[in-house]
C-alpha cells in the first residue's frame, strides 16, 4: 500500500465553465478550504493523475499551484475568520 501525502491546490481559472469542472474533479477527492483551495490526502501516484487531469482542462491562461504537505506542516495550519477558531480563552486574573 502507498503512503499517503498531503497536497493543497489552489487555482485561478477564468471561465466559470472550467471553473466548475475543476471544483468538481477536486471535489471528490479532497476538502474545499476556500473558494479554490483544496486540502488532498493522496498516494504520489494519485497526485500525478489528478495533476495530469486538471492540466488536460486547463488552458495557458489559467493558474494551477500544487503544494505539498508533510505531516506536521498540515497539523500547523490554522483556519481564521470561523467561529470555531475564535474560541474564548479564559481569563488568568482580573484587576479589579
Amino acid at each position: 500500500m502507498e503512503p499517503k501525502h498531503w497536497y493543497i491546490f489552489a487555482y485561478d481559472i477564468t471561465e466559470p465553465k472550467r471553473w466548475r469542472k475543476v471544483y468538481k474533479k477536486l471535489n471528490g477527492y479532497g476538502y474545499r478550504l476556500q473558494y479554490s483551495i483544496f486540502r488532498c490526502r493522496l498516494t504520489v501516484r494519485d497526485m500525478e493523475k489528478m495533476r495530469w487531469e486538471l492540466e488536460s482542462l486547463l488552458t495557458n491562461e489559467d493558474r494551477l499551484l500544487i503544494i505539498p504537505l508533510c505531516e506536521g506542516c498540515e497539523r500547523r495550519i490554522h483556519t481564521c475568520n470561523r467561529p470555531e477558531s475564535w474560541t474564548q480563552q479564559p481569563k488568568p486574573f482580573e484587576i479589579a
